[in-house]
């Protein structure tokens, strides 16, 4: 089992002084196998155990298949870069979407093999193993070998830190205690966590809790309203599912967030790669 140990909470050099609020943009585009589909969906009430709900499977599908690529005319029209964290499944279904998003500037980070295969669930040879695979197809298909990692559900293994950084990842968004990004050591070497927050988030707000599309830019319109009281350094999310958000009423939202935080006076637009590259080089 690795220990992990947390660094620092210093601020990484290169934050602008004047703008405390860093906000990522991300979008997950997620794959589940062939015997798997979404535990949380737009109807609500679940399917009986051992049946495949093909609804939540149809709509999964969106991602890759439409959504990425709404979501990716809405970047380039708002000129800005993300980090697509792409199941592995994806990139040998899906090559032409895995070359539009490297060929547009976008990051690509791995986002596990599958969503029903949790790292947390499985041994550390399983976990190495998907690893492994879920990197070398998205490098197949992208060109770039991915940088960054976020576990299903956002739950990682006690082992996910060491064998990213054994096999060359340099981040992962695994990371809920903290507001900054900061060095993780590990027998392997070191790794970046960068917080991932939730308030800003298309599944909790959209589908979980079942607001609204306009929530998304609410809730955002009043956490750049009132960091000018808190003041301090922090991280935040805004986060697109390609499934979810990727469909017309969500990228009119996802658009707007983005243009008010770019018009915020407290915020700067970055991404979780931007941020890692901050605290190592720090």
């Amino acid at each position: 089992m690795s220990k992990v140990a947390a660094t620092s909470r210093q601020i990484p050099k290169g934050w602008p002084k004047d703008r405390p609020l860093a906000v990522s943009v991300s979008v997950m585009l997620e794959g589940w196998t062939d015997d798997s589909a979404p535990g949380l969906g737009p109807m609500g009430n679940p399917l009986k155990a051992g049946v495949l709900d093909s609804q939540a499977r149809s709509w999964a599908d969106y991602g890759p298949k439409t959504g990425a690529w709404h979501l990716l005319d809405a970047f380039e029209q708002c000129g800005i870069k993300a980090v697509f964290y792409v199941s592995g499944i994806l990139a040998d279904r899906y090559p032409e979407l895995m070359k539009a998003i490297a060929a547009q500037g976008h990051a690509i980070g791995a986002h596990a093999w599958a969503q029903n295969i949790l790292p947390a669930y499985q041994t550390r040879e399983e976990e190495e193993t998907d690893l492994k695979r879920t990197v070398a197809a998205l490098e197949r298909h992208s060109g770039q070998k991915p940088q960054g990692w976020i576990s299903p559900r956002a739950t990682p293994s006690v082992n996910t830190p060491d064998l990213l950084a054994r096999h060359g990842l340099h981040w992962y968004a695994d990371a809920f205690d903290q507001d900054l990004p900061y060095l993780t050591q590990t027998p392997s070497g070191p790794v970046v966590a960068v917080p991932f927050t939730v308030e800003v988030n298309d599944v909790p707000l959209h589908i979980k809790h079942g607001n609204e599309p306009d929530a998304f830019v609410r809730v955002l319109d009043r956490i750049l309203l009132g960091w000018k009281d808190f003041g301090k350094p922090a991280c935040l999310d805004i986060t697109a599912h390609a499934h979810v958000f990727g469909r017309p009423p969500g990228v009119m939202m996802m658009k707007e967030a983005i243009r008010r935080a770019q018009r915020a006076d407290s915020a700067w637009l970055t991404t979780h790669a931007e941020l890692a590259a901050l605290c190592l080089k720090a």
